[in-house]
C-alpha cells in the first residue's frame, strides 16, 4: 500500500494494526476527502445494521442443519421502531410466547439484537464451532430465536426452558469499523430480575475480531465452568488460557 501523502509516516505504521482513525492528515483546516467519505460510509453502515430486520429463515435453516430443533418467539417490541425507543419492550416476551423445555442444561437464546447483520453472519458458524468441539454440551441444546431482542430477554426464556443456564448470541451494538459484532452472554440459572454483574460476555465475533474457533473455546470453558461451579458473572473469571485478542470476558449488554 502506498502511503498517503498527507499521513505522518508514523501514523502510517499505526494504521496497519488497527481499524481505529490514527492520524488522517491534513486537507487544509480539515480531513481529506477520501477519509471523510470513508467515515460518512462507516457511519451509514453502522446505522443499516441497527435498523435491519433479520433474515430469519436462512438462520432458522442453518440451527436446524446443526441439529438443533429452534422455535422463534417476538418480544414485547412490535417493531424495530419501537425497539430501538423502548430497550425495556425487548427485555421481556410478548404475550403467548410459547416456549418449549429443553433437554439438556443449556439453553441457546439467537437474538438479533442490534445488529441482525452479526446474527446471520456468525451465529450458525459459531455454533457450528461449539457441537464440534463439546457435542455433549451443546448438540442437544434448547434453541430459540427471539426477534428485537436484547440480552435481559434470555432470562425469561432460559428460565421457560428449564436450563440451567442460559447462552444468548445477540449483535452487538454496532461501531464505525464492526457493524457486525456478535456477543455471548452467558447467565447461570436464568430467571427475570438477573443483574448484567451476573452475567458473563465473549464479545467481538467475527472473523475480523475473535475468531469462530477461538470463541467456542472460550465459550465452551465459560460454560463448562459456570455449570460446575453453578454461578456466573463477576465470580467466574476467565481462566481459559486463550489468548486476548481484543474480546472482553465481562460485561454489561450491547445488544
Amino acid at each position: 500500500m502506498v502511503r498517503p501523502p498527507a499521513v505522518p509516516a508514523l501514523w502510517f505504521s499505526l494504521r496497519q494494526l488497527t481499524p481505529a482513525r490514527l492520524g488522517l492528515g491534513r486537507a487544509g483546516s480539515g480531513v481529506p476527502t477520501a477519509e471523510l467519505l470513508g467515515f460518512g460510509l462507516a457511519h451509514a453502515r453502522a446505522r443499516d445494521a441497527v435498523h435491519r430486520a433479520l433474515d430469519v429463515a436462512p438462520v432458522v435453516e442453518g440451527l436446524r442443519r446443526l441439529g438443533l430443533s429452534p422455535s422463534v418467539v417476538h418480544s414485547a417490541a412490535p417493531d424495530r421502531a419501537t425497539y430501538l425507543r423502548r430497550p425495556d419492550l425487548g427485555r421481556r416476551l410478548a404475550d403467548g410466547q410459547a416456549i418449549p423445555k429443553c433437554g439438556n442444561d443449556i439453553g441457546l437464546v439467537v437474538a438479533d439484537g442490534l445488529s441482525a447483520l452479526a446474527v446471520e453472519r456468525h451465529a450458525v458458524p459459531l455454533l457450528s464451532a461449539l457441537i464440534a468441539l463439546a457435542p455433549q454440551r451443546w448438540a442437544g441444546a434448547g434453541c430459540v430465536v427471539a426477534l428485537q431482542g436484547r440480552v435481559a430477554l434470555g432470562d425469561g426464556i432460559g428460565a421457560a426452558m428449564g436450563a440451567k443456564l442460559v447462552v444468548v448470541l445477540i449483535g452487538e451494538r454496532p461501531g464505525l469499523s464492526s457493524p457486525d459484532s456478535l456477543g455471548a452472554y452467558l447467565t447461570w440459572a436464568p430467571r427475570a430480575g438477573r443483574l448484567d454483574a451476573e452475567r458473563n460476555c465473549v464479545s467481538n465475533i467475527r472473523p475480523q475480531g475473535l475468531g469462530y474457533d477461538a470463541a467456542a473455546r472460550r465459550v465452551d470453558w465459560l460454560v463448562a465452568a459456570g455449570l460446575a461451579r453453578g454461578l456466573t458473572g463477576v465470580g467466574l473469571k476467565d481462566e481459559s488460557g486463550i489468548e486476548n485478542q481484543g474480546q472482553s470476558t465481562i460485561s454489561g449488554p450491547r445488544g
